[in-house]
């Protein structure tokens, strides 16, 4: 995925799994560092490509946090949980 585009939406990034998400943020934590660097020596185009990564940042960061709460699920674990309503229902059916 690119950082700063609309890949990185909250709807994908639930689809990714934790280390793919810490991937993603190390890649655009590294991007940022980039356009810094070249904003300070003159060199950067596209000022608006800092705000959309410092947003993928946030967005990364908002889906790790909210696994770790318990709000989000990782993609393994809702899959897991899948499995286990859908064993649950078939006991309860008569």
């Amino acid at each position: 995925m690119a950082v700063g585009s609309k890949d990185l939406v909250s709807a994908n990034l639930r689809g990714l799994d934790d280390d793919r998400l810490v991937d993603e943020l190390r890649k655009a934590k590294e991007e940022l560092f980039n356009l810094r660097f070249q904003s300070a020596t003159g060199q950067l185009d596209n000022h608006g490509r800092l705000r959309a990564v410092r947003k993928d940042i946030a967005r990364i960061y908002t889906e790790l946090r909210e696994r770790e709460l318990g709000i989000g699920q990782s993609p393994s674990a809702s899959a897991e949980e899948s499995r286990h309503d859908q064993e649950h229902q078939g006991r309860h059916r008569g």
